[in-house]
């Protein structure tokens, strides 16, 4: 990209932070921006190599080795552009994305990658700083109506996709707020809410219309939208916890994640939320059972709330701190992440199931827990036995259940509807993103499965092509 490679004079520099005792005081973004021409050089860093393994890698299929000579050369706009020719909300995949992209960085492989996931998210800043971003409203309609079941990332995405086709596109979402998880399970300071609502009125004067507060198969039957509409995307998300069923499980003070961060969620917006119904960290010993994203989300949450102490256990074992042999380059990595929750406090463990809790009163006091071994055999198949005389316990007031999630709500719409389930209980469709139902099909969380924000969009993209492939046929 240059006569002397950019990449053997810069090393990689990421946004700088505020510190962490600074920002643990309210909940804006922990992120500093850096300036234009330091992003600029970033994007020099790009090798350019022959095969972009990072485009591959990427669910959306974004061109970063395009976008990175564009930043370098300043040409905006069209960045800009190509991005959006493949990813609908970069501001979102920007700041929650875990960039699988930069995991297979030919860069990466002696270096430290480029910081795509960073250009990516300058990208769409500058344009909406630049008034580049508008609203996109179709020519001509086509007459077809389309209902989206669920305005989480799939649903929006979906939902963008066919009002530009030139369907009638209404969002439904049971929610008082629309965007799904990125309204209410996803931390003010990695999202803030601002950016939401920007995008969403940005949909909105495209001619989407949102329904909130409007649960389907309840608020509404499903036979009548099934007459509304020509198709159907069911883009709920997956919503079922996975629980813990131990002794002391029905104690007060045991709660699963997405109560703890919808909550403060809400009360960040300003709404009401009587005290009998609170949980509050503050002052209390709190232990997160999950040692993913989620479980971070809900530490940096309970420390911000001004929580004693607060442990996260992971009954999984540590990860390495680098590639080993059983996952090379360009393979997503699991190897030990330390996200910005952490740099804040708490005490992350490893290894450790829980066998039980006790309390008084009614309300959890204290958790038992056991260290764990985990055992390899000859076909690489891992199996965890209990250490004899590790348990240990420790006083606890708030629990957290953080350990993923199983598959979407089976209850009054998808029974009503009568779609069928795969093994893992998630909404079975075919190729075409078709359930078993004529004019239902299903995109994101609720089709694969608990996965990530850019496979979401990239989810209701491809559902929403086949939508209108089926539109356009009848």
């Amino acid at each position: 990209m240059a006569k002397q490679p950019a990449f053997k004079i810069y090393g990689r520099r990421m946004a700088d932070k505020i510190p962490a005792e600074e920002r643990i005081k309210n909940y804006k973004s922990v992120y500093i921006p850096q300036s234009e021409e330091d992003i600029k050089t970033q994007a020099s860093r790009c090798m350019d190599c022959g095969v972009a393994f990072c485009n591959h890698a990427c669910p959306l299929g974004n061109v970063l080795p395009e976008l990175s000579y564009l930043i370098a050369k300043a040409h905006w706009k069209k960045a800009l552009d190509i991005l959006l020719c493949t990813n609908n909300f970069p501001e979102f995949t920007g700041r929650l994305c875990p960039a699988l992209c930069e995991a297979a960085c030919s860069l990466g492989i002696n270096q430290e990658p480029v910081t795509n996931r960073e250009l990516e998210l300058s990208i769409i800043e500058k344009g909406f700083t630049e008034g580049w971003v508008k609203a996109m409203p179709a020519k001509m309609r086509t007459g077809r109506k389309a209902a989206v079941v669920g305005s989480g990332p799939a649903g929006l995405a979906a939902a963008q996709q066919l009002c530009r086709a030139g369907h009638d596109v209404t969002v439904y979402e049971r929610a008082e707020d629309i965007g799904g998880i990125l309204a209410l399970g996803i931390p003010d300071y990695k999202l803030e809410k601002w950016v939401l609502k920007r995008r969403l009125e940005q949909l909105a004067e495209e001619g989407i219309v949102f329904k909130p507060n409007t649960n389907v198969g309840a608020d509404i039957a499903v036979e009548a939208l099934k007459s509304r509409f020509d198709a159907v995307c069911l883009t709920g998300g997956s919503s079922v916890p996975r629980d813990l069923d131990v002794e002391g499980r029905t104690l007060k003070g045991i709660h699963f994640a997405m109560e703890f961060l919808t909550q403060q969620n809400r009360l960040n917006l300003g709404k009401a939320l009587a005290d009998e119904e609170r949980i509050d960290a503050a002052g209390k010993n709190v232990v997160i059972i999950g040692g993913g994203d989620t479980g971070a989300d809900c530490l940096g949450v309970a420390i911000r709330q001004g929580a004693k102490h607060v442990y996260q256990f992971e009954v999984m074992p540590q990860p390495p701190k680098s590639r080993s042999e059983k996952m090379p380059w360009p393979s997503w990595p699991m190897i030990l992440r330390t996200n910005t929750s952490h740099e804040e406090g708490g005490e992350r463990r490893w290894s450790v199931a829980t066998k039980y809790f006790s309390g008084e009163n009614g309300h959890v006091r204290k958790i038992v827990c056991i260290e764990l071994a985990w055992i390899e055999d000859i076909n690489g198949i891992k199996r965890m036995e209990e250490i004899t005389g590790s348990e240990f316990e420790l006083d606890v007031d708030l629990v957290i259940f953080a350990m993923g999630f199983l598959h979407p709500e089976q209850g009054t719409m998808l029974t009503k509807l009568g779609v069928e389930f795969n093994s893992r209980g998630n909404v079975k469709t075919d190729s075409e993103y078709k359930t078993c139902i004529d004019g239902v099909f299903a995109a994101g969380d609720m089709r694969t499965g608990q996965s990530l924000v850019c496979k979401a969009i990239a989810d209701g993209r491809a559902a929403a092509a086949a939508i209108d492939r089926f539109l356009r046929n009848q």
